[in-house]
């Protein structure tokens, strides 16, 4: 167990962390619906059902989506964009001998774009299950105020979809940006996303 952890601790506490905090968020969100539907004079909901219910999985896929559509193009954004002196870049002098390296090591296309794929995968995923859950919302919503169904087709177009999407969106673009600018300047003792302590600025991280 102490060499599991050892060799596999970075994604052990990252996958524990996330537990914990999906947990938490089904816990809180729980008694905020159970608020909402008092307050519109409805029946309350048993935890098991709110679980299943459009409220959590909106709210999740939402959360979901714009990750995986931030780390996907980060890592495609990485390979052909470059910032001088960032850690989470390479040096921009490097260019054109990176870019004959990524043409010679490319003998399967799918594998050699295996991980932005995933990503895209999992963003396309996320993506169906904030539409869906929102979708449900959006109507239960309508119901309550006496207004008939929505269609998928015009939640999608309605701009409630598109504010929740934009909102996550645009704060996962400047968290990235935050780390690229930062990373020039900033150091971190010890970690890999950290150039070393006494590089310079404008030295490059690879």
């Amino acid at each position: 167990m102490k060499r599991l952890f050892h060799e596999n601790g970075l994604s052990i506490v990252l996958l524990l962390a996330f537990l914990i905090f999906w947990a938490a968020q089904s816990v809180t969100g729980f008694h905020v619906y159970q608020k909402e539907q008092h307050q519109h004079g409805q029946p309350a909901e048993d935890y098991t059902g709110y679980l299943t219910g459009a409220h959590f999985w909106q709210a999740t896929g939402e959360n979901w989506e714009s990750e995986f559509l931030q780390m996907g193009a980060y890592v495609v954004l990485t390979t052909y964009f470059f910032q001088r002196g960032s850690a989470e870049s390479h040096n921009p002098d490097d260019a054109e001998k990176l870019k004959r390296e990524r043409k010679a090591k490319e003998t399967s296309w799918l594998y050699s774009h295996s991980l932005s794929l995933a990503l895209f995968v999992l963003f396309a995923l996320s993506f169906v299950i904030h539409a869906t859950g929102g979708w449900r919302e959006f109507n239960d919503e309508r119901f309550l105020h006496g207004e008939p169904p929505a269609t998928l087709g015009e939640f999608l177009t309605d701009a409630e979809f598109w504010f929740q999407s934009f909102q996550n969106w645009q704060s996962e673009f400047l968290a990235v940006l935050a780390i690229v600018v930062l990373s020039i300047f900033l150091r971190q003792n010890g970690s890999p996303e950290s150039k070393d302590v006494d590089a310079s600025h404008w030295e490059n991280g690879d």
